[in-house]
């Protein structure tokens, strides 16, 4: 007689902690990723790496007497590779009673991921396996049932157009014993022990709900957990897969990467050095999808996942971090790799030349915040290539075309900044766009070309006036005359005045209403790594300073440096989850951008490739942040290693990837060439302003042309000093929506003003309005 497991309404089901043991995938036709954490296999992701199918897949070992334990929650567990890079992975947990070895890989053929293990010690002790699936990504929706396919008992699960079957076999038979179907914290296989000390629920379904399988099994045996369009095709996967060896599929997961590892190009180096090199580029090809060709996740984890019940988490495709991480392919020489991210970037562009903020893999928007930076890395992706003659005939000038369209029409204000807060104008999306507009110059043609040209000198050329603070409170303490600011509200471009007001500082409970000159970050770094300001120019050491002073951690693994002062995105200081609010910690990633700039001065990069590994897992994985303060034991958290935050960072590890390779070459592999030639890292000297499209200048130096640029056709309408000597001018086209023309003003004085209006060709109407800009010194 069937029987149904009882359900609770409302269960908090949420996903599996961040800090990964590990990452994999096969190099075969498999379309599966697994991840590991706390010793057990957490989110596994099908057929897509941007959809998980199971929260996680975990055992219990308990004498049927009233002892039990569950594996995940012992701590005490040692994790090994076969060789470095190669994602077989073996897990062995201790106890007084027993150890416990499981040792996991997919299935190079088959979706279906494979699990041996071997319980040692107390005779009377037997493991049970728990799996709590999340198909299609859905916690709410799934279906559970304990079913039997060619004869062998296998634990299933549906939910939509997904299906999961986990089947296990000892001695080629049947392994499975007792097994049950529940739901989420009212009958499932967690809340039996908890309650009855041993397993004593044999349901025989669950759901629709949050549900969860659990089965007991023999001292040793193999699992195979399949995924695929229902849960009769997972279990037709998974049981086939028992027919074959398991020790035939780990040789042939080791055989497969260390091949791939053996043609991938890694300079000579220390020897822990050159295993985190392996083991980095194995972490970027992990995350590459093999449905849409170029794709990559920025982590294949849910950051603080086991307080979260978020959809997106980080398995989607940041423009940005996809960007930073073909840099590191590049470097590699994995052109193919490469190219392809740049096919995925131009077929997933908008018409009117952005990306979005982040998205699925197939391009629907899950967050759809605008950052300029991310509508410029690309231009600088197809210039990388294009400069190695690695192109190989994509065709890139109608992407470059749309792209600068965007940058010049909307900057150089972003309506966010890199760290997705913020509005205005921040000097890292400033050093991404200027090097753009300079890098396209390649794929445009005649005006288009020498207008982002110009473009990208105007806006170098006042860094500066827009960024730049002296004589403040902050520099003062920190015996500075002055400092790169964080990021400015839109108005600085025209009023020095606006470092005076307030920025909003997101994930605090409370604001704490800093204005502009009072925030700083590490953002204006990317000034000297891409060719715009030399490493010792005084004011990029004097930010130095006032950056090591508020942001610099010295951790018991190396420095490392927070986003910005008063950041909010990490822990509290309890140590409990961000939940919207925290404290921001120290970043890894800027380590390797801080090393960077080390490159560009001349310093030897080695300390900071040494710290970025100390922040690692035990395997090396990199995380997006580390703990910074006083240990908190019970909830694993120890100054210099890795917090509750994502973790593999994919963008971390491009970046330990780049840095490595760059302290062979001398210079940041990521540098583009267009820019470091333009510039050297010398402020450009110009003798115009330009007017519009998004800038307004209310003032320009005596000896200047004032050069007008609508985003519309028009003739303008001007005078001087009160409108006197009238003339009418019509624009030109640039080729990149910007309509230009330069009024001859190199010969007025200071104290004049030039008064100027439009009447719009396309529409037939005058602007309405007069505009005035001073002449000054």
């Amino acid at each position: 007689m069937s029987t149904q497991a009882p359900f609770t309404a409302s269960p908090h089901p949420t996903w599996a902690p961040a800090r990964k043991d590990m990452v994999g995938t096969s190099l075969g036709s498999s379309r599966l990723w697994f991840t590991l954490a706390e010793g057990i296999v957490t989110e596994v992701y099908y057929p897509r790496i941007d959809i998980p199918q199971i929260k996680d897949l975990g055992f219990i070992v308990a004498d049927d007497r009233g002892f039990w334990i569950e594996l995940r929650r012992l701590g005490n567990y040692r994790v090994s590779l076969p060789a470095p890079g190669v994602p077989a992975v073996e897990i062995v947990h201790r106890h007084p009673r027993f150890s416990f070895t499981l040792r996991v890989c997919p299935s190079q053929r088959r979706d279906v991921l494979l699990l041996h293990y071997r319980l040692d010690g107390d005779e009377h002790l037997r493991p049970y396996a728990l799996l709590a699936p999340r198909l299609g990504g859905d916690a709410e929706n799934n279906s559970a049932s304990v079913d039997v396919c060619g004869g062998r008992a296998v634990l299933c699960a549906e939910q939509g157009p997904f299906g999961l079957a986990l089947a296990a076999a000892a001695n080629g038979a049947d392994a499975w014993r007792r097994r049950s179907a529940g739901c989420l914290e009212s009958s499932d296989g967690w809340q039996d022990f908890h309650r009855h000390g041993r397993m004593t629920w044999q349901y025989d379904s669950a759901g629709p709900g949050a549900v969860a399988l659990t089965g007991e099994l023999p001292a040793e045996a193999t699992l195979a957990l399949g995924l695929g369009t229902s849960k009769a095709a997972a279990a037709t996967l998974a049981v086939s897969s028992l027919m074959e060896d398991f020790q035939a599929e780990w040789d042939a997961q080791c055989r497969s990467w260390q091949a791939w590892l053996a043609v991938s190009r890694r300079p000579a180096l220390r020897s822990d050095i050159d295993r985190a090199l392996a083991l980095s580029a194995t972490v970027l090809k992990v995350h590459q999808d093999r449905t849409f060709c170029g794709a990559a996740v920025a982590s294949l984890s849910v950051p603080w996942g086991d307080d979260s019940q978020s959809r997106g988490g980080y398995h989607l495709v940041w423009p940005r971090d996809l960007v930073e991480t073909a840099g590191a392919l590049i470097a590699m020489e994995a052109y193919d790799d490469a190219r392809d991210v740049l096919r995925y970037l131009i077929a997933t562009q908008q018409p009117d030349g952005h990306w979005f903020q982040n998205q699925w893999l197939g391009g629907s928007p899950f967050w759809q915040g605008v950052q300029l930076d991310e509508a410029a890395f690309p231009i600088l992706l197809a210039s990388a290539l294009s400069e190695r003659n690695e192109l190989d005939g994509i065709s890139v000038k109608g992407m470059a075309e749309r792209a600068v369209r965007f940058i010049a029409r909307e900057g150089p204000v972003t309506g966010q900044d890199r760290w997705e807060e913020d509005a205005g104008v921040n000097t890292f999306t400033l050093a991404v766009a200027i090097a753009a507009l300079v890098e396209a110059g390649a794929f445009l043609d005649g005006a288009a070309r020498s207008f982002a040209l110009r473009l990208a000198d105007y806006w170098n050329a006042q860094l500066e006036n827009w960024t730049f603070a002296c004589d403040t409170p902050l520099a003062r303490r920190h015996g500075v005359g002055g400092y790169y600011m964080r990021t400015l509200p839109a108005d600085a471009l025209t009023c020095r005045a606006a470092e005076a007001e307030i920025v909003q500082i997101k994930n605090l409970d409370h604001d704490p209403k800093l204005p502009a000159s009072a925030q700083i970050a590490t953002d204006f770094l990317q000034l000297v790594r891409y060719g715009l300001r030399h490493a010792d120019d005084p004011g990029i050491r004097d930010t130095l300073k006032v950056v090591d002073g508020l942001l610099k951690i010295n951790t018991p693994s190396g420095p490392t440096w927070h986003r910005y002062n008063d950041d909010g995105y990490g822990e509290r200081d309890d140590g409990s989850a961000f939940d919207g609010a925290g404290r921001g910690r120290g970043w890894p990633l800027l380590t390797g951008e801080r090393g960077h700039y080390a490159l560009c001065a001349g310093e030897d990069v080695t300390p900071y490739l040494e710290a970025m590994m100390a922040m690692g897992s035990p395997l090396g994985l990199i995380p997006e942040q580390v703990w910074d303060s006083a240990p908190v034991a019970e909830r694993n958290l120890t100054p210099g290693k890795p917090s509750g935050s994502a973790m593999p960072l994919v963008w971390a590890h491009s970046e330990f990837i780049k840095l490595c390779y760059g302290k062979i070459n001398g210079y940041p592999v990521d540098r583009p060439a267009a820019t470091w030639a333009r510039y050297r890292g010398v402020r450009p000297e110009i003798d115009y302003v330009i007017w519009g499209p998004a800038v307004r200048p209310r003032h320009f130096k005596a000896g200047h042309v004032l050069s007008i640029a609508l985003k519309a056709p028009a003739r303008v309408h001007w005078g001087v000093d009160g409108w006197n000597g009238i003339r009418d001018v019509d624009t030109t086209d640039t080729g990149l929506g910007a309509h230009a023309v330069d009024l001859p003003t190199a010969g007025l004085t200071a104290g004049q003003t030039v008064e100027f209006t439009f009447y719009w060709q396309d529409t037939k109407s005058w602007e309405g309005r007069d505009y005035t800009v001073s002449v000054t010194h």
